[in-house]
């Protein structure tokens, strides 16, 4: 890395690699050398393709010989190390579709004609749901008649590139053993395949085609049943990058169109899948009769679908996924060169049961527990190189719905709280000195501000749950602590900065191992050092006061209390309780709950993440209004300047600027190139505030000439401007206390009125040029033109 970054600095790439590169010179360290620079100009956040797009003539020979390195299977060519290399150049061309450039050269990979590698059976079917793609699919092929041999070699290849790739792949992960010596360059090539797969499929200009052909492929199917997703050391950070695969090629989303789908519209793909079964079981099948005849609710559960479709032989799973036109027909006589272990899961995966996204976010916990705050996959330390993959979601460009938007955001912001959360975890527990005592239990030998042992514990209500919902309506429990500290820190528990209704905690169990007066080392893993087992969250509803009574918020000066013992009550996570219950319940495994031995509170400013991971869940259990004009900016696609006010169809015609302006000469020279008409003669009223009527072009407001043909050139540069004078309410500014004194230049008079008007402004520019003003100025306005509407102001500023 560090000779990539000093070739970076010397511009390597831009002054000499590219500068000389022509297809007589392709050499495969030459191509390597390219790969290697652009993907550390992207670890790094540097511009990666405008040397490219200086001197763009050789890129499509370039990446044609990136692809047929991609594809090679002898490794004594490409060893899997570099074909590691070439597959992250790959995932990043797929990343910049923006580029015009990559984009030319991506589109042959990832358009329709690619299903040209799809089985033919399959790909018959999917023509047949949609009609009009098949007119699309015959004008291909009219095409393809029309090439000559070299450029239809040449398109074929583009077109099943994917498809061999995943082949290949297929391969590599296969030749991974159960357990014994494993080869690191395998295990890092699946993991960057499985992340080359995922941005396909979360993107939708990729995925449009590209699911179905993964699909076909049964990737995700072969991926669960390998030997690497069976290793628990080398395959765990490949098993998350599987999951949220499987979650991808699932999502809630219309492929071809792009529209989400409803909990309904998925139910009905899940029962059309199901009865697609059933009808292929009755009428081939007789073993199957049972399964034939039954009720979906009844068999489409993995335990049902494994106990029905079990006991039949691989031929007969191999002819029931061929009727489904998953697998290519077996002919008369021939047996199945599948494992009956992947057929069978390849039934069962498809047809079982899916819990519906938001149901899944629904019974997520909000809290992060203790394999997740120390899981370097998903949070790594401040020292991550950028090096390895992670398994988490990417903010790109575009997103393939709302929902998907709010989720990554949802599960981006979880983690990076989570960061915060094991720093202040791993500080206060480490100022505590938890050592094992002489009899075998656990002796405190420093202590923490931010930190206290806990006396007792108790789970004190667990109310049932709501209808519909599996996990306890809300579970309490009570937390006993000692204060017999110094009055500083006494103070702060429970005086000005105590712990408040909703302020989040987190419960602690350590075990230490490390005998009394060992010291911390803080470069050795804090988890073992300190022996810490579980983590927490809980939110505080109250001190109890002596008589166990809730101490509510309320006018000072709060109840004096004896002694040192101070308990609080406190909510747990209703899903998290329901998980560890259930484990403790099905597997044996100890109740966590009787286990606690350490209260950790944060700062309130840094510590407000579980009601912001709330209100965005809430937000995505609601039907969530997104004007039509905003929405597919937010996820990325259409024309971005469509939400401007000058493309809205409900454009304001008269505006009252209120006090922006600060007399007529102001507003002439705020509109240059513009006719100002006064609707009074008298220059003593032409005074401010002023109503201007600006000339609309189009639609209902448009000037035109009597003949209706064309637009008045002179009524469409002409602004009306009336001076007005409210009556009852004295002189000018109205006894405002305040009024505006800055003279705004034509260019803040453009952004004021684009912020009063309907549409999306975005007004951005170095510090000092007034934006804060000019911001105030549009609330102030919005304020005064529609006195019946609610404005929300989200803001940094205290101004």
């Amino acid at each position: 890395l560090m000779k990539y970054s000093l070739s970076l600095h010397s511009q390597y790439l831009e002054n000499y690699l590219w500068m000389n590169y022509s297809p007589e010179v392709s050499s495969k360290a030459y191509l390597m050398s390219i790969c290697c620079m652009v993907n550390e100009k992207f670890r790094e956040n540097v511009p990666a393709w405008e040397t490219f797009k200086k001197r763009p003539e050789h890129f499509p020979f370039f990446f044609k010989r990136i692809l047929e390195a991609s594809l090679v299977e002898d490794e004594n060519e490409y060893s899997l190390h570099e074909q590691t290399v070439l597959l992250l150049f790959l995932d990043h061309c797929f990343n910049s579709l923006e580029v015009d450039l990559i984009r030319g050269q991506v589109q042959q990979l990832i358009s329709l004609p690619m299903w040209m590698a799809l089985q033919p059976n399959r790909l018959e079917q999917e023509l047949k749901k949609t009609p009009k793609l098949r007119k699309f699919w015959n004008l291909i092929k009219k095409n393809d008649a029309k090439m000559d041999e070299e450029s239809r070699t040449q398109a074929y290849r583009e077109r099943r590139f994917l498809s061999q790739l995943i082949q290949k792949f297929i391969s590599v992960l296969k030749s991974i053993p159960v357990s014994g010596p494993i080869s690191m360059d395998k295990v890092h090539y699946c993991e960057r395949f499985i992340e080359l797969m995922l941005d396909l499929e979360a993107l939708l200009p990729t995925r449009r085609w590209f699911n179905t052909v993964l699909d076909d492929s049964h990737l995700v199917v072969h991926c669960y049943l390998s030997s690497l997703a069976k290793r628990e050391k080398e395959g765990h950070l490949f098993c998350q990058l599987l999951d949220m695969l499987k979650f991808y090629t699932g999502f809630e989303i219309n492929d071809q169109t792009g529209n989400a789908l409803t909990e309904n519209e998925m139910t009905t793909i899940h029962y059309d899948r199901i009865t697609s079964l059933q009808r292929a079981a009755f009428a081939h099948f007789p073993e199957l009769y049972d399964f034939a005849l039954s009720n979906v609710a009844a068999v489409d559960t993995r335990d049902a679908l494994v106990k029905l479709f079990g006991p039949l032989s691989s031929n007969v799973l191999h002819q029931v996924a061929s009727y489904l036109c998953l697998l290519p027909p077996l002919a008369q006589g021939e047996d199945t060169a599948h494992e009956k272990e992947f057929l069978l899961e390849l039934l069962v995966s498809r047809h079982e049961r899916r819990i519906s996204q938001i149901q899944q976010l629904n019974q997520m916990p909000l809290y992060p527990t203790e394999k997740i705050i120390w899981d370097e996959n998903i949070v790594p330390t401040e020292y991550y190189s950028g090096e390895g993959c992670l398994a988490l979601p990417k903010l790109n460009l575009q997103f393939l719905t709302l929902h998907d938007y709010l989720l990554r955001n949802f599960n981006l912001f979880r983690l990076e709280s989570t960061y915060e959360i094991r720093q202040d975890i791993e500080d206060s527990v480490s100022r505590m000195k938890p050592w094992l005592s002489e009899y075998g239990g656990v002796v405190f030998g420093g202590w923490a501000r931010m930190a206290q042992p806990i006396v007792s514990f108790t789970v004190v209500e667990v109310a049932k749950p709501n209808i519909g919902e599996n996990w306890p309506m809300r579970v309490r429990a009570d937390v006993t602590i000692n204060l017999n500290v110094r009055d500083n820190i006494k103070d702060e528990w429970e005086g000005t900065e105590r712990l408040r209704k909703h302020d989040v905690c987190f419960l602690i169990t350590v075990r230490p191992m490390q005998p009394y007066g060992t010291k911390f080392d803080r470069r050795q893993p804090f988890v073992e050092q300190t022996g810490l087992v579980y983590v927490r969250g809980c939110e505080i509803q109250g001190m109890l006061d002596e008589k166990g009574r809730v101490i509510e918020e309320g006018p000072e000066p709060k109840p004096r209390l004896k002694g040192d013992c101070r308990t609080y009550r406190v909510f747990l996570d209703p899903n998290q309780y329901q998980q560890d219950m259930t484990n403790t319940i099905q597997n044996g495994a100890e109740d966590v709950y009787e286990t606690f031995n350490i209260i950790m509170r944060r700062k309130p400013k840094e510590n407000n993440f579980k009601a912001l991971l709330e209100t965005i869940r809430n937000l995505m259990n609601t039907d969530c209004v997104v004007p039509d004009w905003l929405h597919d900016i937010i996820l990325g696609y259409g024309d971005p300047s469509s939400a401007h006010y000058s493309k809205m169809p409900n454009q304001i015609a008269t505006l009252d600027f209120n006090d922006t302006f600060l007399s007529i000469d102001h507003l002439k020279a705020s509109f240059p190139g513009y006719n100002v008409k006064v609707t009074v003669d008298n220059p003593d009223l032409h005074v401010p505030p002023f109503r201007i009527t600006f000339p609309m072009k189009g639609g209902k407001g448009t000037k035109r000439k009597e003949d209706g043909n064309e637009e008045n050139p002179e009524e469409a540069k002409t602004l009306i401007v009336e001076p007005h004078v409210i009556p009852n309410r004295g002189p000018y500014p109205y006894n405002q206390p305040k009024r505006n004194t800055i003279q705004f230049t034509h260019t803040q008079i453009e952004a004021i009125r684009a912020g009063m008007q309907p549409g999306l402004t975005m007004v951005v520019g170095p510090p000092g040029t007034g934006k804060t003003d000019v911001a105030v100025q549009i609330i102030s306005n919005l304020y005064h033109n529609f006195p019946e509407q609610r404005t929300l102001i989200v803001t940094h500023s205290n101004q």
